[in-house]
Parts: structure tokens; sequence; C-alpha cells
């Protein structure tokens, strides 16, 4: 994994971000990264292709919010998005890593040990859930 950081977005960069958010919020989300110094995007790469993105943004009291996760369809279900959130777990020393998802990917973040709260329906007909992982770093 190494971070992305590129003042010029590259395009499969963007079309991974766009995975995890809609491609239209990609254009806002990315230079956020590159601007604040709190928000770190890491790439996943296979034999030089970037597969898969994960970023960060460091909160209070040694926290961490994942913002954006996404892996390609090719290569979903491999561990990928596992190995993705075990590095950054492994490289930083927070007290917690917290992610906001929807239902679509609820058992991935249970399976890897987060705790699942509904935050109930946030958007009309959507409802969201709050995952939490207390690291023991």
């Amino acid at each position: 994994m190494k971070m992305i950081h590129s003042s010029k977005i590259q395009p499969e960069v963007k079309t991974l971000l766009s995975y995890a958010t809609s491609e239209k919020k990609v254009d806002r989300e990315y230079p956020l990264y590159i601007e604040n110094p709190e928000r770190v995007l890491y790439g996943y790469t296979i034999e030089q292709d970037l597969v898969g993105c994960i970023g960060i943004v460091k909160g209070e009291e040694n926290r961490c919010e994942i913002k954006h996760i996404a892996v390609s369809p090719v290569f979903r279900g491999k561990g990928i998005g596992r190995e993705m959130i075990r590095y950054v777990e492994e490289h930083h020393a927070f007290s917690s890593i917290y992610a906001e998802t929807d239902q679509d990917a609820v058992i991935f973040y249970k399976n890897l040990g987060f705790h699942i709260t509904s935050l109930g329906e946030k958007y009309p007909g959507v409802e969201r859930f709050g995952c939490l992982l207390t690291c023991t770093t």
C-alpha cells in the first residue's frame, strides 16, 4: 500500500473513488485528501495496477474514520478490503476506527470485528449503519 497524494486525480483513482461515493462527489472529495493533512488516501496495487483504495481522516483522541473504501469489481471477495483496513490499523496507533455504511457492507465490517449500530434512515428509504472497531494496539 502506498499513499496517493498527486495534486491531479489519476483516472484509476477517480474510478475507484466513484465506487465509494457518487461520481459527482469524487471531484469534490479528492482535493480534501491533498489539502487536509488529517486526511490520507492509500492505494492498493497488484502488479502495478491500482485495484483498491482507502481514505481515512484522523480525528481527535487518536480516532480514525474511514471516509472511502473501494475495490475494483474484478478483485472483490479476495480480502483486499480486509488488508487495507488491517494496514491502517497496523500503521497508525488509532484507539478506534469508525465507518458509516449501508446495508450492503454491514457483514464485511462485522466480519472484521466492528460493532454495528443502526443509524436509522438518514436518507429517504436508506438505512445507514455506524461501524466501530476498538483497536488493541
